[in-house]
């Protein structure tokens, strides 16, 4: 065999190619595990306080009563509104996610420390409500860069976004018990405890490789000056692209539907949930019960993201998100009207089946729509719509049960995510039209 003999060269730069594509996968794997943990300690984080807001606005000076707990949910989710697609659009143009991931989980978890410090200075609910929009501003960018960055992997968008929202369920889940717990302890137990655990997000979040920093690089390498130009320019134009995009492209406004009337329901159950389940009227648990009652609903959503996830990458997105919301829609509606409590905790458990099965799709759904220039300030917009919605899910939830009662209320957030799932049938159908067998039945039912 000759040096030059053009086989072998191609047997051994096909060699070289596989293993490449066997180290980047397992890289691509290591660095899914921490990014699922990062998104995992945020969520923890943030859900540890809700069992407990009852206790911890009047420990922050508010007057008792589901005004002062909508409020202080509101202020960290506008901040979310406000900053997602900053922190986004900033790492599309810096070319780089995890100094920022890491900047805005250590900045958190210092706003949590200022905001258990505050009963002590003897400043009131004011000020504990301005520390929440600072920390929100925060807090988004970790937990926003943190999926943007699973994105970037490879391996299946339908999987990756699985990742995301197995750690998004599964933290929440964890936050409602533990919450509940400390909070029994004393009202300021799980802020402490949401500081450490989002400085630990933090410190885990600079151990994974900056998939963004090292695209930007060898897209330089490759380029003359002249396309890295070109390249720079769109960068730094993340955000208005994305927003051209939406304008030009109807499809992407789907998810973002879809994503802000998800965590509408969510943001209700988060509020309206916790007063609901402690209310002597209704069932009248602890705050540990009514946390353990939001778990029934975390656990299963969380556990079965990426199976779900998987499943629509092999049947398209079609199936998981409209049957998904079709049935979320009818089980929350359910919890509503439950007419004893092993019933309505039955409830929970399948309102987070069928969240499962649609979350990661939705959220899949993005990653196939846009270019991955600009997936930063996609995901970004795609938060800014989900924080809309709990806001929605806050201020609807409050107004609708402190107006009406608790079955109003329920009716109205469970038939809004009907309307949606029906109005938006047509154009999931169109965006992904199902494939294999079991898609192709769905979309054409």
């Amino acid at each position: 065999m000759s040096d030059g003999d053009p086989s072998a060269a191609t047997a051994a730069g096909g060699d070289r190619a596989a293993e490449i594509d066997t180290a980047g996968a397992a890289a691509d794997a290591t660095d899914r595990r921490r990014l699922g943990a990062v998104v995992l300690a945020v969520l923890i984080s943030q859900v540890l306080l809700y069992p407990g807001v009852p206790d911890l606005v009047v420990a922050l000076g508010a007057p008792a009563g589901i005004d002062a707990g909508m409020w202080f949910l509101v202020a960290e989710f506008g901040a979310f509104v406000t900053f997602a697609v900053v922190w986004g659009a900033l790492s599309d143009a810096l070319g780089t996610r995890v100094p920022l991931i890491v900047t805005g989980a250590l900045s958190g978890a210092a706003s949590y420390v200022a905001l258990a410090s505050l009963p002590g200075l003897g400043l009131g609910f004011g000020a504990a409500l301005l520390v929440r929009v600072v920390g929100g501003a925060l807090t988004i960018g970790a937990f926003s860069l943190s999926i943007t960055l699973l994105m970037d992997l490879r391996g299946g968008n339908g999987r990756n976004m699985g990742t995301a929202g197995f750690a998004i369920g599964l933290g929440a889940a964890v936050g409602s018990v533990v919450g509940g717990s400390l909070a029994g302890l004393g009202a300021l137990y799980p802020v402490y405890a949401g500081a450490v655990v989002l400085a630990a997000a933090g410190l885990l979040a600079a151990t994974v490789d900056d998939r963004r920093r090292t695209a930007a690089a060898n897209n330089s390498e490759a380029s003359d000056s002249g396309a890295s130009d070109s390249a720079s320019e769109t960068d730094g134009g993340g955000f208005r692209d994305v927003l051209a995009r939406a304008r030009t492209t109807p499809g992407l406004l789907v998810p973002l539907a879809f994503g802000f009337v998800d965590r509408l329901t969510a943001g209700f159950f988060a509020l309206v949930g916790v007063y609901y389940f402690q209310d002597p009227a209704t069932f009248g648990l602890s705050a540990a019960g009514a946390g353990a009652t939001l778990a029934l609903f975390f656990v299963p959503f969380a556990l079965l993201q990426s199976p779900f996830g998987a499943l629509s990458d092999r049947i398209g997105r079609f199936l998981p998100v409209v049957a998904g919301s079709l049935a979320y829609g009818v089980a929350t509606v359910g919890v509503g009207v439950a007419p004893a409590y092993p019933i309505a905790a039955a409830l929970m458990v399948l309102v987070g089946v069928c969240g499962a099965l649609m979350a990661p799709a939705t959220m899949a759904l993005v990653t196939d729509l846009v270019e991955p220039e600009v997936r930063g300030a996609a995901m970004g917009l795609f938060n800014v719509f989900g924080s809309l919605g709990f806001l929605a899910g806050f201020l609807v939830g409050g107004s609708a049960t402190g107006a009406f009662g608790y079955t109003p209320a329920f009716l109205a957030v469970g038939g809004l995510e009907l309307a949606i799932a029906l109005a938006l049938l047509p154009a999931v159908r169109s965006l992904s039209p199902g494939a294999g067998v079991i898609g192709r039945l769905g979309a054409e039912g």
